[in-house]
């Protein structure tokens, strides 16, 4: 199961409440292709789905391209934890 790195989180600066379209489509990024965290398929779509609510654009096409790679199951929980994630901030 995907678990977001809280170090990561707050290197985002979203522990400073700075959620924009930028920051949200960088961590799907660094999911993505594995930048300084372990490749996460699950947490790259979350964080594309998240950017791509705030209006980023670009983001719903990575999400549709990570979303290609991954299992209906996987997409599933990366839609579950984004509208966790959105519910809570």
């Amino acid at each position: 199961m995907a678990r977001f790195d809280m170090q990561s989180y707050e290197d985002a600066g979203l522990a400073q409440g700075a959620a924009t379209g930028d920051i949200l489509f960088r961590l799907g990024m660094m999911y993505a292709t594995g930048r300084t965290v372990e490749p996460d398929l699950i947490t790259a779509h979350k964080w594309f789905n998240i950017a791509a609510t705030k209006g980023y654009p670009g983001a719903a096409r990575y999400r549709q391209e990570v979303a290609a790679e991954m299992s209906s199951a996987d997409v599933a929980e990366a839609q579950r934890a984004a509208r966790e994630w959105l519910n809570l901030h």
